[in-house]
């Protein structure tokens, strides 16, 4: 019977043991939720893939990302999206929404928006250009971006940890968060969507404290 204790609590601690390392101190209990540590503790530097978008001229991730030495918010996105795409676009909405009150307010802050398609071969600019139209975008505060390589967008997807499933009808299956990128091109937090005050505020700050 001792033997039979003794071993139950060898196992109790076994599983604490693994439990601990795979969630980080239990500080996660998901794929999602490590990953979003994982950026916290060590910043993503964004790969250099070739974009383009409406009115985008920059040559590639990084130097679009660096324009103006700003902070930006970006989501990943497609244009037929009928799912997901339209709640983050809401997001983004109300995000350009309390952008331009800040500037209003004679407090405008260095932060921008970002949405990229991981569906290249179809949203080329025009579609994304009709795209941001219809969500109302302020192309000086938000802008829309393709990856047009095959190759490259699927490095970028990698590199950031967004993933993409297409479910065999021609759309996708993909998840959702608020990419938080510093004037150095570096992905240094990612929200839930449902934090985009989190996210806002977050990226006010790194503004504001940016040299």
């Amino acid at each position: 019977m001792l033997r039979t204790a003794a071993l139950s609590l060898l196992l109790a601690l076994c599983g604490y043991a693994a439990a601990d390392w795979l969630t980080h101190g239990f500080q996660v209990w998901t794929d999602e939720g490590a990953r979003r540590l994982e950026v916290a503790l060590q910043p993503v530097d964004a790969p250099h893939v070739a974009v383009d978008g409406p009115g985008v001229a920059a040559p590639d991730l990084p130097a679009l990302l660096a324009q103006g030495d700003g902070v930006t918010i970006a989501d990943f996105i497609y244009t037929r999206c009928q799912s997901v795409c339209l709640s983050l676009g809401s997001t983004f909405q109300q995000l350009q929404a309390a952008l331009q009150a800040d500037a209003e307010a004679g407090h405008p802050g260095n932060v921008r928006l970002l949405s990229i398609s991981f569906d290249g071969a179809h949203d080329h600019p025009a579609a994304l250009r009709a795209y941001a139209q219809g969500l109302q975008a302020d192309p000086a505060l938000w802008r829309f971006v393709r990856v047009p390589d095959a190759a490259q967008e699927q490095a970028l997807l990698r590199r950031l940890g967004v993933v993409v499933v297409p479910d065999g009808r021609g759309d996708y299956e993909h998840n959702a968060a608020l990419l938080v990128f510093d004037a150095r091109g570096r992905m240094v937090r990612v929200f839930d969507v449902a934090e985009q005050q989190l996210a806002l505020d977050h990226a006010r700050h790194l503004a504001r404290s940016a040299p």
